[in-house]
């Protein structure tokens, strides 16, 4: 079974004032729904705009899983556990929250940011706090967290291209650029599709090259 959720249903978020403009793919903060809280362990999936020198001060998190992923820009992130660095277009992040940890994410460069982060359930709560980062990931090499059950897959295509989408329990598949077909379903930058029970799926290409992110769930 698969459900389309468009770009332009996602709720809206953020502080225009601060340079800060989010959308919500799930029940997020005010934005509740109970209809929507998550699709198997995935409980957020934000699409973030920062305007230049715009961020978000030092905050916390704990027993969660956070990965985000650069579409346009730079983001600087530091935490409390003594991690510094640049994330750029084309790398994983990863920061496993755990026990709990506190961290800034902000746009210290001079032209707009785009970013898209997943928050993940873990399987068990605790432990320490950890932050990796993947530069450069390649289609061929999906980013596994165990601990979560979950393995993301990029995939890039040309237009016309096509890939197989795995095999799973649930798939959450994000366009983050360019259009794609996708089990009849016609999906476009900012939409995502959330399917169960996924079996010989495949993603073509459409009206140009196209970037996805697809998210194998084992439940």
């Amino acid at each position: 079974m698969i459900s389309v959720h468009r770009s332009e249903d996602r709720y809206r978020g953020g502080d225009e004032a601060a340079g800060i403009d989010t959308r919500h793919a799930l029940s997020f903060g005010p934005f509740y729904d109970p209809d929507n809280l998550r699709f198997g362990p995935i409980l957020a999936c934000n699409e973030e705009r920062l305007a230049p020198g715009a961020g978000f001060e030092e905050h916390p998190h704990s027993h969660t899983e956070i990965v985000t992923w650069v579409v346009e820009g730079e983001l600087t992130h530091r935490d409390s556990a003594g991690h510094s660095t640049v994330v750029r277009a084309g790398d994983v992040a990863h920061l496993s929250a755990a026990s709990g940890v506190r961290h800034v994410e902000r746009n210290d460069g001079t032209d707009p940011l785009t970013f898209l982060q997943m928050w993940l359930a873990p399987l068990e709560p605790g432990g320490e706090p950890s932050y990796t980062v993947v530069p450069g990931i390649a289609d061929s090499t999906p980013y596994a967290l165990p601990g979560a059950t979950a393995m993301l897959h990029v995939r890039r295509l040309t237009e016309g291209g096509r890939t197989a989408v795995p095999d799973a329990a649930r798939l959450y598949v994000h366009v983050v650029r360019g259009r794609i077909a996708l089990d009849g379903e016609e999906l476009g930058p900012g939409d995502a599709a959330r399917i169960t029970d996924a079996r010989d799926l495949a993603a073509v290409a459409v009206a140009g090259p196209a970037e996805l992110l697809v998210w194998e769930l084992a439940g």
